[in-house]
């Protein structure tokens, strides 16, 4: 039996099993990726949140590393931010320290042996607080503050009816005044309130650009260079539109590929159009900045229903959109 085994082909020596004779000999299985689930996040706070997860087959390897890695795009690593949490198969428990307020983190669990590192799947979660208290305007709306890097934006639309100094806003719901208004002008679309309520006012430019500021104490209508900044730290021209939008289709018309990444949670407030109509509440978000492209026009920023993108782009000053304010 010896000198038979002993003739025999290398490549038989790497079965898991070889039978001669009636006999049978058992080697060493090659070892596989570990295969790990990924936990709930609970306990978050402004700047911690607890994961962890389950290795439930080390792959016939010991495991030599586990624990959570998160980032604030959707793929996480191990070379992003992550915890070490010791050896072995079986749960685990895991700290993220270190978290930004107010911002929206993948986080998943990893599993490394001697054939590499699996993941389990992605878990997404938001911190809480930060960028001080609330925003308060005049009319005594409140807007919660977004840290999105080193900016603090409002997560709502404005939906202020008179400027800083208590002076009133016209409310022109008629199309036809409208569309002859060369100062100061709102509205709500469809002229429902519920629409302002929840999508913010309607402004012309002219309002957006009087010197008695609509925006509340301690805050200002975002420029075209701040929309810039959010854009570029968001991932840029194509994908930061993505990253804005609220999630789900309660808003948002399908397909909506929205992640609200950040806390941002854009809503697809539709315009007022020169002639005084109503267009696209569902399908886009539009919103003026402060920033004057000529005579005619002025700069604004917009997201579609049904791509990623966040658009710059000049529009008629008399058209109405909503606005966004960041803090001073």
């Amino acid at each position: 039996m010896k000198n038979k085994l002993q003739s025999l082909p290398l490549l038989l020596l790497s079965a898991s099993m070889i039978y001669l004779s009636g006999c049978s000999f058992l080697f060493p299985k090659d070892p596989d990726y570990p295969e790990v689930t990924t936990n709930a996040v609970t306990d978050i706070t402004q700047t911690t949140a607890t994961c962890g997860g389950n290795i439930t087959n080390d792959g016939d390897a010991d495991i030599t590393e586990k624990g959570v890695c998160w980032s604030q795009w959707y793929t996480p690593y191990t070379s992003d931010n992550r915890t070490m949490d010791g050896t072995g198969k079986g749960s685990f428990i895991s700290y993220m320290t270190g978290l930004s307020p107010n911002t929206s983190y993948y986080v998943r669990a990893y599993a490394t042996n001697s054939e590499g590192t699996s993941y389990g799947e992605n878990q997404i979660f938001t911190t809480t607080g930060g960028g001080g208290g609330p925003a308060v305007d005049v009319d005594g709306n409140v807007y919660t503050p977004v840290t999105i890097g080193t900016q603090i934006w409002m997560k709502e639309n404005l939906k202020t009816t008179h400027y800083r100094n208590g002076d009133a806003i016209a409310y022109t719901p008629d199309a036809s005044a409208w569309s002859s208004l060369t100062t100061g002008g709102y509205c709500n679309y469809n002229n429902l309130l519920s629409n302002g309520d929840t999508y913010g006012r309607l402004y012309n430019w002219a309002a957006v650009n009087d010197s008695r500021n609509l925006a509340p104490a301690g805050w200002h209508v975002a420029s075209y260079n701040e929309w810039l900044t959010l854009m570029n730290y968001a991932g840029g021209y194509a994908a930061a539109g993505g990253k804005l939008k609220e999630t789900g289709t309660l808003h948002w018309t399908s397909p909506n590929n929205g992640t609200d990444a950040f806390g941002f949670t854009a809503l697809p407030s539709g315009l007022r159009t020169l002639a005084g109509g109503y267009e696209v509440m569902g399908y886009n978000a539009y919103w003026w900045t402060s920033t004057e492209a000529d005579i005619v026009y002025s700069w604004g920023a917009a997201i579609s229903y049904n791509d990623a993108t966040l658009y710059t782009v000049v529009y008629e000053k008399p058209q109405g959109f909503p606005v966004r304010c960041v803090k001073d």
